[in-house]
């Protein structure tokens, strides 16, 4: 039955029917329809809009309905959406009490209230899901601490670092990610329920009563808005697409760093897939595909953006378009997230190839620099003498690394001996203490700082 049937005398038709019909995606909020709707029977009851015996016999009606559904011997079908059904099928089992749950209620402000409910608890979920990924970058760059690699700008080799600056790099990336769903939860956590239609109701209903029962911090302050605001979804899918876009560029690396020019790191058989037709190849199809999944995260966030960029106030059935993408992206990133910390735990580091290329091609150029600099030369005449030897070891097919202390001295008179070990790879890395540094000991610090931090989402969710 229909919630809203009396008003016409002919049935919808068929078509109309399906097209309205969203049962088939909004049960999924089945858990938060039916705890809401105790939280408003319990609040009907004691403000002496029904009587005790009516909600006590509407909750235990609805605890069933609840348990039957939990194991699977109630299925959820023949309605219109998921209010209508477990409306329907309290009625159905004590009669005549059960029409009473809907007093001084919406369907509008029941599915803002329910949506908010779980688009709060798949933010908790996110936030844990990112602290998990962090742990496993941190864990990672603990490991990199003894492996020196090149960084690189333009995707050329610039200085030589500490390889758990890079796995930090990330970390901090995703502690933002981390810090924005955490930031969001507080402005999600309004409750719309006691709105009504739009304007509120003429029942003495206690709107602080139920927001303390559904864990809400307070209820919301204006009805019209309280209903028709989606900015809690638009809020969780920002924030999934900036942790998706973080995953990506993470993807990229890993694509780029596992490959035979560079060889960095490995990622192993069970995160890889091969060829049907090249039996050496080994893919990273699992980092690929989650690179393609970010922009369909990004289509999710303009669909929701564009959906509620014409709707005026309040309510209006275009709302129901902010579901299925948001499911479609909660599973999405949470599997991304998932399958990211595992193969994080599990690549494998090749330090001997990090090391190699961290010597190669003048990455250790600006310490010659500084060097000078060190010495009193200024930096930008320090900056041209670096230049020209650069250009002499190419045209004398030389490196940094292999230049006698006499070369060094013929293009400037600064330079000592101990200019030959200033540009080893590791000697350079180890030299960049500063505060947020590429040095090992720098590294251990931000690690430090990354788990100190990390603490702070964990207690909150």
């Amino acid at each position: 039955m229909k919630l809203w049937q009396g008003r016409f005398e002919e049935p919808t038709a068929k078509d109309a029917d399906e097209f309205n019909d969203s049962l088939p995606f909004d049960k999924k909020l089945w858990k938060e329809d039916i705890t809401a709707s105790v939280a408003h029977a319990r609040m009907l009851g004691k403000c002496g809009i029904i009587s005790e015996a009516e909600c006590d016999e509407i909750c235990g009606g609805l605890e069933t309905i609840y348990s039957d559904i939990a194991a699977g011997t109630l299925e959820i079908k023949d309605a219109e959406d998921i209010h209508s059904f477990v409306e329907n099928e309290l009625v159905a089992r004590i009669g005549d009490s059960g029409k009473k749950l809907h007093t001084a209620r919406s369907r509008n402000d029941q599915v803002a209230t329910d949506f908010r409910l779980y688009v709060r608890n798949a933010n908790d979920n996110a936030v844990k899901a990112v602290c998990t990924l962090v742990e496993s970058l941190a864990d990672k760059a603990e490991s990199g601490l003894k492996y020196i690699m090149p960084g690189y700008t333009h995707l050329r080799k610039a200085q030589p670092m500490c390889a758990g600056h890079f796995f930090n790099a990330y970390a901090e990336m995703f502690l933002r990610d981390a810090d924005r769903f955490s930031s969001s939860r507080k402005r999600m956590n309004v409750m719309p329920l006691g709105s009504g239609a739009l304007a509120g109701t003429s029942y003495p209903i206690d709107r602080n009563m139920t927001s303390t029962l559904l864990e809400f911090d307070r209820p919301c302050e204006n009805s019209l808005d309280g209903v028709s605001d989606r900015d809690f979804v638009a809020d969780y899918l920002y924030n999934a697409a900036m942790t998706m876009m973080h995953l990506s560029r993470l993807c990229e690396d890993i694509i780029l760093y596992s490959s035979e020019e560079f060889g960095y790191i490995e990622i192993p058989d069970a995160y890889s897939t091969g060829s049907s037709i090249m039996p050496q190849k080994k893919n990273p199809d699992i980092p690929e595909l989650m690179r393609g999944k970010t922009g369909r995260m990004y289509g999710h966030l303009m669909g929701i953006l564009t959906t509620l960029k014409g709707i005026p106030l309040a309510y209006n059935k275009d709302l129901q378009e902010d579901k299925e993408g948001f499911f479609d992206a909660e599973k999405q990133l949470n599997g991304c997230l998932g399958i990211m910390a595992e193969l994080i735990d599990n690549i494998l580091l090749r330090g001997n190839r990090m090391k190699k290329a961290a010597e190669a091609e003048f990455a250790c150029a600006t310490d010659v620099a500084d060097y000078l600099a060190k010495k009193g030369v200024p930096f930008r005449t320090a900056h041209e003498v670096t230049g020209r030897i650069v250009r002499w070891c190419i045209a004398e097919n030389r490196t940094l690394q292999n230049m006698t202390i006499e070369e060094y001295q013929s293009f400037d008179e600064h330079f000592d001996v101990d200019i030959c070990e200033t540009v080893q790879a590791r000697n350079c890395a180890e030299a960049r203490t500063s505060y947020g540094g590429a040095s090992p000991k720098s590294v251990k610090e931000n690690i430090r700082s990354i788990k100190k931090r990390l603490s702070r989402f964990e207690d909150s969710v």
